[in-house]
């Protein structure tokens, strides 16, 4: 049989000759990849893992996901370390620390603490060597306070002023001094303990503007400027005076005092009813540029102002 004849022996049998001509693999006449052979590789597949396989929209199912570990974040309730809140507060490193809370110089709401590792809460009294320490920079606050909050810093007054300015710092401050629910006018905040001790003892001037049921009679105010004794207590002011243009009911007193009651023991003993209660300067501050129901932080130069009383 010639060459030829196989040849054509081969195409009619759809079988290629021995010399028979390669497909062309262009223009999309490659081969359709065939499916992975199923031969045993040698490597067994774990029994225990699932076999994947996927939706109608190709995407993987059954695939065993690493277990996502939760970061446990630390809680300013759960306390810090004695160390830490002694380092926060400026006094000195953490390794000093150790060494004051070992010979004892550190107390814990009174009580004196030599335990390394022992956790205290913001709220705790903490004293080295008996000058209490604060782990926060200290913060002052001035408001302009509105009627209807009371000067607190408990949730069961209702309205305080500490909802006013919740949103001013992230410090503990409480109120320095008191006005009454229905006063209004400047009261300052901070958590600064030192500020707070120096000026309840010395007192800070603050000047009201005060509206009375009826006119102030001028040998009562004589009497107020004067000074005199209520119930065995000396009341004293610093200045008192009839408002400018204003009707004789309207009174401004001057006083270094950081209560509010005393401003209605002075007029309710002279048999007058306070009706309005105003504090236009606390110290050095005042009310400019600063509306009713705002609260702004003070300025280096009002707290130098302050260290100069």
């Amino acid at each position: 049989m010639s060459t030829q004849d196989n040849f054509d022996q081969g195409r009619s049998s759809n079988k290629p000759g021995k010399n028979a001509r390669k497909k062309s693999m262009a223009r999309g006449n490659a081969p359709l990849k065939s499916e992975p052979s199923k031969k045993a590789t040698g490597r067994q597949q774990d029994p225990a893992k699932p076999k994947l396989k996927f939706d109608k929209n190709g995407k993987e199912i059954g695939r065993r996901e690493k277990p996502v570990k939760e970061v446990k974040k630390s809680n300013p309730e759960d306390g810090v370390r004695l160390n830490k809140y002694i380092a926060n507060s400026g006094v000195c490193s953490r390794r000093e620390a150790d060494t004051y809370i070992a010979t004892g110089l550190i107390t814990v709401n009174g009580k004196i603490i030599n335990e390394m590792g022992y956790k205290v809460k913001l709220t705790d009294d903490v004293r080295f060597d008996g000058r209490r320490l604060n782990p926060e920079p200290n913060t002052y606050i001035l408001l302009n306070k509105p009627k209807g909050f009371a000067t607190t810093d408990s949730n069961a007054k209702g309205m305080t002023v500490m909802d006013l300015v919740a949103n001013a710092t992230t410090a503990k401050i409480k109120p320095f001094g008191r006005l009454g629910r229905n006063a209004t006018g400047l009261l300052l905040f901070t958590n600064d303990d030192e500020f707070v001790q120096k000026f309840t003892k010395k007192g800070i001037t603050r000047l009201f503007h005060i509206e009375l049921d009826k006119n102030l009679k001028s040998e009562h105010l004589k009497k107020i400027k004067e000074g005199f004794t209520v119930e065995g207590k000396e009341i004293t002011v610093e200045e008192i005076s009839y408002v400018d243009n204003s009707p004789k009911s309207e009174i401004g007193l001057k006083i270094k005092h950081t209560g509010n009651s005393i401003i209605r023991t002075i007029f309710e003993h002279l048999g007058y009813d306070v009706v309005r209660v105003d504090c236009v300067t606390l110290g050095p501050l005042t009310k400019k540029d600063l509306p009713r129901g705002r609260w702004r932080a003070l300025t280096e130069k009002e707290l130098n102002l302050f260290s100069m009383i």
